[in-house]
Order: structure tokens, then sequence, then C-alpha cells
């Protein structure tokens, strides 16, 4: 047990604050004793390191020797590290339990990539425990394997995870500035999946660990050296194909020369915002529909030049399963003329679908040369995406459209329940028709190259346009931009046509059915950009089950990329505090950025897991009614300085964005983002659920259940809030309200649903 040495001078203030028992999570070599020591030496905090290895008088010990210093050092007003590895539930449980009102526990996971953590271990020497050499290669790959991360039900108040070196520094720097009486604020941060698995299998990926590397740089090439079509066969059996490395540009193996390790980010990891965005996708008609190669070719690399430089540093990669394909060889030749960056387009030879799991190349885009129906079936790469993306692909892909046009595209985001997803970290997937020039396929062109060639480079063109709002949307959140978050709905349907092939005596009018509806939907989806916080369903993809039904604790839902923006917000407020107003160790407080009326504020919980109303459950009945104090005191601050606005809190039941949000809006709905229906509707109907009406339905239920009909109450026709009486369009309701005086309605006025000053007493009946 190692003690801190640091000066006690005002000893009986310390010994009031609140002590901190750090566990540290992390394989052998993460670096945790490490962590410990230049903490004790550059804090004022008095802290003890105890570790297992040495608590035995300098010798291995107990688990329960390690308990008992751990309760005797908090007893003397001291924070204490758990210097032990810690890589499962049960070996975290009874240090977690050492927590009370007076000690709070943390958690610091020091997630780094196995292979540095192989690398350290096997070359350092004098270890605490002797774990060292060529033995403990095995026995990292066995820790790794059963590695289970914290989460804040285990009984964390705080958890970090730190996923390279620069998060370790960062998070050593926290811990070193603490002082006696200083505190941290409560949540999980640092990792976007606090279900990340290590991938099984590090030690096929690592055969000659238990060998020392004569320094890092030699050890690092030959891991890059290992992706050989052998290698990849090895460290993943089900991967289909091989992998050609030769076409990779000069920096594609980067990640893994600067230690990151591909088996460990591939498991249920997402590709990270400040990776440059990538776009994989296959030669579009060659194949079944027998298009020409070499005028293919020389499209594929005419359009590549158009456009490679214009979305930053985003990447396209040309994918084919065959190292023999002929497409591949064409338009690498031909690319190499024309002297195109290789470090901005590239072929690769592999399985589109298992890009990163079996071939170590991150994409977050991936093209489908997709059939007009936009169906699963048929063969080659349609089908394997379809199957690849599983029933979550199907249904995101039916939310965008209905068919497709030759030479078009649709984006659609991809649900975070994919495997293409959590597995390969692809955010979405592109559709795309081509021209076909095989007779036993419908529409064929019958050899008609001039409509054909027209019709490949119109797909290429929306193809990469729709790839470049993704590029430009990602960009922007990567640079914390708050003016437009993530991809506009609208925009990602530019390229998209719902319009059925097949001709008939009633095309025409269907036809311009579809192209009516499809419209509307873009208005629709338009229209829901006005705001970050208040619209409902503009862009919301996915509907909440009945049953709701849960995946990981949480709501099965599609999130596209511009909804994940309040969550952004409430996990990492420290990096948005141009729009953020209060920030708490629970909540975190900013206008809506699109307000609906003259007061107009979002609550945000800073929990994980709690996207919308229907993830709460009776143990956070502490935070809603911590998000409800927070409204409610923003109310009355405003009540002071305006005696006039009424005010009232409460959730949308679906919400648009992601992250448990609570609406705090006065009730003059004056706005010129007040725009449409399902805006007012989403305020002023059952829809909106009250926050006092929240709080008593978990207290005793255990859960708040939206009402079966919630969605419908979005069309319903306009009514006065007030005096109920109905108006044919947003226009004539903002004028009837601005002058309606008519008390609100008994219910509203009933249990504290509304906040008004004292002198609004007479709004009642």
């Amino acid at each position: 047990m190692d003690i801190d040495d640091a000066s006690h001078e005002g000893k009986g203030e310390e010994t009031k604050a609140k002590r901190i028992v750090v566990i540290l999570v992390g394989a052998p070599g993460s670096g945790k004793s490490t962590f410990g020591e230049q903490v004790m030496r550059s804090s004022t905090r008095p802290w003890v390191r105890i570790c297992q290895d040495t608590i035995g008088g300098g010798k291995s010990g107990t688990k329960a020797q390690c308990l008992k210093s751990a309760a005797s050092a908090l007893k003397d007003g001291k924070s204490v590290f758990i210097d032990r590895c810690n890589l499962d539930r049960e070996q975290r449980a009874e240090f977690v339990k050492l927590g009370g009102p007076n000690v709070d526990v943390h958690g610091v996971v020091l997630d780094l990539p196995a292979k540095l953590c192989i690398s350290r271990s096997v070359k350092r020497t004098g270890h605490e425990g002797n774990l060292q050499g060529g033995k403990a290669a095995a026995v990292v790959n066995r820790m790794l394997q059963k590695k289970e991360l914290p989460k804040l039900s285990e009984g964390f108040t705080r958890i970090t995870v730190c996923q390279s070196e620069s998060d370790v520094e960062a998070s050593l720097n926290t811990y070193s500035a603490l002082g006696p009486l200083d505190t941290l604020p409560n949540g999980y941060f640092g990792q976007k999946n606090p279900d990340a698995k290590i991938q099984l299998g590090i030690m096929k990926f690592l055969k000659k660990a238990e060998v020392p590397a004569a320094n890092a740089v030699s050890e690092a090439k030959s891991i890059q050296s290992s992706f050989s079509p052998q290698s990849i066969k090895e460290m993943d059996s089900s991967s289909n194909g091989p992998v050609n490395v030769s076409s990779f540009p000069e920096n594609a193996g980067k990640d893994l020369m600067k230690g990151e390790d591909l088996a460990v980010r591939s498991a249920g990891s997402h590709v990270s915002l400040n990776d440059p965005p990538t776009l994989a996708f296959p030669s579009i008609s060659t194949s079944d529909f027998q298009f020409d190669h070499e005028k293919a070719s020389d499209i594929i690399v005419e359009k590549v030049d158009e456009f490679v430089n214009k979305p930053g540093n985003a990447r396209l990669v040309l994918v084919d399963l065959s190292p023999r394909s002929k497409i591949l060889s064409l338009v690498k030749a031909k690319a190499a003329k024309k002297n195109i960056d290789p470090n901005k387009f590239f072929t690769f030879v592999g399985d589109i679908t298992r890009l990163y799991s079996g071939g170590g190349l991150s994409c977050n885009v991936i093209a489908n040369a997709a059939n007009w129906r936009l169906k699963p079936g048929g063969g080659g790469v349609n089908a394997a995406i379809f199957n690849a993306g599983g029933p979550a692909l199907e249904v995101a892909t039916k939310e965008q459209a209905k068919s497709l046009q030759p030479g078009r595209a649709v984006v659609v985001p991809l649900p975070s329940n994919s495997p293409l997803f959590s597995r390969e970290g692809i955010t979405h997937v592109i559709h795309v028709l081509g021209p076909n020039m095989n007779p036993q396929r419908p529409n064929c062109l019958d050899n008609d190259y001039i409509t054909g060639c027209k019709v490949l480079r119109d797909t290429y063109t929306s193809l990469f346009e729709g790839f470049a709002s993704v590029a430009r949307s990602q960009e922007k959140l990567a640079k914390g931009s708050n003016e437009n978050h993530g991809p506009n709905p609208s925009e990602l349907q530019d390229h998209t046509e719902g319009v059925n092939m097949k001709h008939s005596p009633n095309n025409d009018q269907k036809s311009k059915r579809e192209g009516d509806h499809d419209n509307d939907r873009s208005k629709k989806c338009k229209g829901s950009q006005d705001e970050v916080g208040a619209d409902i369903h503009g862009s919301r993809t996915g509907k909440l089950e009945k049953n709701n039904d849960k995946i990981d604790g949480s709501m099965t839902k599609i999130w596209g990329s511009w909804a994940q923006t309040l969550y952004h917000i409430a996990m990492h407020p420290e990096r948005h505090m141009d729009v953020v107003l209060e920030i708490s160790d629970n909540v975190v407080v900013l206008n809506d950025l699109y307000p609906k009326a003259k007061r107009h504020l979002l609550v945000l919980a800073r929990y994980e897991g709690l996207d919308c109303l229907a993830d709460v459950r009776k143990e956070h009945l502490h935070l809603l009614r911590a998000m409800h104090d927070v409204g409610l005191r923003l109310a009355e601050k405003f009540l002071q300085e305006d005696a006039s606005l009424i005010f009232r809190l409460g959730y949308h039941s679906a919400p648009s964005m992601r992250q448990l949000h609570l609406h705090v809006i006065s009730q003059d709905f004056d706005s010129k983002h007040l725009k449409n229906k399902k805006h007012w509707n989403s305020f002023n109907t059952a829809f909106f659920f009250d926050s006092v009406d929240a709080i008593e339905e978990v207290s005793s239920n255990g859960k708040a259940t939206p009402r079966d009909d919630d969605e419908s109450q979005l069309s319903i026709e306009l009514r006065c809030h007030r005096c109920r009486s109905a108006h044919p369009n947003i226009p004539r309701l903002k004028s009837h309200i601005s002058n309606c005086r008519a008390p609100f309605p008994p219910a509203l006025l009933q249990s504290g649903r509304l906040v008004l000053a004292p002198c609004n007493a007479d709004v009642g009946p």
C-alpha cells in the first residue's frame, strides 16, 4: 500500500470533504500503477494506492486485504486508488460498496489497444507482480477476452474511459488538479458504447508477441506486414475473400503504426468523428448488369477526378471481392495516369460488408448496387449488404424510399442496432441504381451506350453528392459546429426518387401521387431542422414499440446523425460552451436554438442510455425530480423578469432528438419558429407529457408509458390551448392566441402543471 505524503495542513477541513475511491480498470500493461503514482506525486489531496501485487508485505496478497486497507484509508480521510485489473463486474463489486454519502466511487478505465498493453508487459522488468517477458502476452490476451466495461448502474458516480494515451494524459491532469475539497461532476465520460467488447482471438493477430520486439517501430511494422490474405483469414475465419493491401495508400496503415489495435477497435465501436469520412463503393452495373468495363472505368475515374477534392479530407475506395478484378485493374491504371491523389482514392480487394473487421479499413459510408425495388435478394453486393445490415437496414430503407430510378441514389442513416453499424462502424448506406445492359434483367437498354453512359455518370454523381452531404455533416460535428447539426434530412433525400419504374395505364397518376408525397415529406423534413429540441417527427425514422422492448437498456430507435446533437452536448458540454447556460452533475441547460415561444429552454440529462422518457425507470426518479427542480427554478427566474409569462414543463413522448430532455416553455407561443401543425400539437396535445405526471407515473408504476395514439396527436386540428377553439392554419391560430384571455383548461391548472406568478392567479375559470 503506497501512501501519498502530501501536506495535511487544514486537515480538519479536509476530513469534511468527500473522499474518492478510484477503481482503476485495465489490462496488465495499461498503465494503472503509473497513473496512480503520477497523481499522488502532483496532487494536494491525500491519496493511498492499494495494489494487490504488493499488499502482503511487498508480496502478492488477497482481495480481502485490499478491501480492509481501503476501508482503513477512507476512515483516515484519505482518497484511494484500487490498483487491480478489475476487468469484470464481479471483481469490482466489493470495492464499489466502499462508496457512501461521503465517499464517491469513480472508475478510470484504461482501455488502451491490446497491442500496446502486450508490448509494455513483454518488455518491462522488475514488475511488482512479476508479469513480464513472454508469458505476459498470453495473460493479457486471456484477460481481455473477458473484459466487461463498467457501468454507472454498478454504483459508480463517475466513469472515465481512456482509449488513447492523450485520453490518459487528460485524465491524469484532471485528478492531479483535485484539491482536498474539490469534487468532479458525475456521469459517464469518454466512451460512447459502454457495452463494447474485446474481439476474441487477439493472439491470432499477435502470434509473435511473446518475442520482445527490438523497438516499437519494428513491432508496428511486423503488425502491418501481417495483413496478408492468410493472416486476415486467421484473424477472422468468417471473413469472405482475401484482402489485397497493395492498393492501399502509403498512409493507410498509420493507425496501426500509432499503436491502435484492430481487434479492439473493431468490436462494438464506431468510426470516430475525427477519422476521415470514407466511402467504399462497388463498380456499378459492371457485374449483373453487364456494362462494358472500359466505358465504366472511364466514367469512374472521370467522376472521381471531379469529386475527390470537394469534401475536404474525405476518401473514396473502389472495392471488389476478386483479387483478379478487371475493373479494379483498369481503374487503378487510369487513376494513376490522371495523377489522382492515392491517399484520397484507392482500390481495395475484399468483402464490402467486412472492410474493417476483415481488412482494417475504416469506412463510415458504403454504397449498395441496389435493385429498383430497394429490397433484399438477388445476388452480389445487394444481397450481401442487406444480409449484413440485418432487418434494421431494410426497415430504415423503407422509411426513406419505396423504389429507385436509374441514375439516382438514396442515403439511409444506418440504425445503431444493425451489425454493420456496431461491427464495422458504418453510419450510412447509399443505395444506387445504374443502367442495365443485361436483357435478362428489367429495363435493359439494348446496348444503347449513349443513354447508358449518361445514366452511369448520373449514378456516380448522385452517389458522391449523397456522400458529400454525410461528409460535411461529420466535419461540422467534429469541429463542434452548432450551426447545422448533422446531415440535413432534406439534403440527404435530394437524390432520392420514389418512382415505380414499371409502366402501367395508371402509372402517370401513381407517379404524380408518389411525387407529391415525396415533396410533402421533403418539406416536413426541412421543417424539422427548425429546432434542436422541439420537433418530433420529421427525421424520426423509428417508432416506439408498444411493449417498450429494449436492447442494451435503451429503446430501439433509428437516430439520424443530426439527431445526436443533444447527446453530444450532454456528454461533452465543455465543448459547446457557446450554447450551454448551466452545467451540473446531473443536467445541462441550454436555450432551444429554434424556440417555439418567448422563453424556451431545454434541460438535458447527463446520463448514458436515457434517450427518451420511455427509457426512464424507477431508479431514475431522482433524476426526473432534479430536472424538474431545475426547470422550475428557471421558470420562476423568468417570472421575476416578466410576471405576465406562464410556463409549462414537460417531455415529448416520442422526441426526434436523442437524449432525455425536459422542455421549459412559456405559453405565449410567440415565435417565428413555430411554423406548422406538428410544432403546435407537440406542445398542446397528449403528445406533451407534463413533468409532474411523468414523476408521478414513474413513482407509481416504475416507468412512464407513452399513449398508443401519441403520434396521431400531431396531425389533429389546431386548437387554442386556452379556449379550445379550432383554427384552419398557424397564422390564424397565432393571431387568435395573441388576444385570447380565456381561462386555461382545468386539467392544466391542477397538480402544478402550469407555473405562473401570483398576480396571474385569475388564469383559471
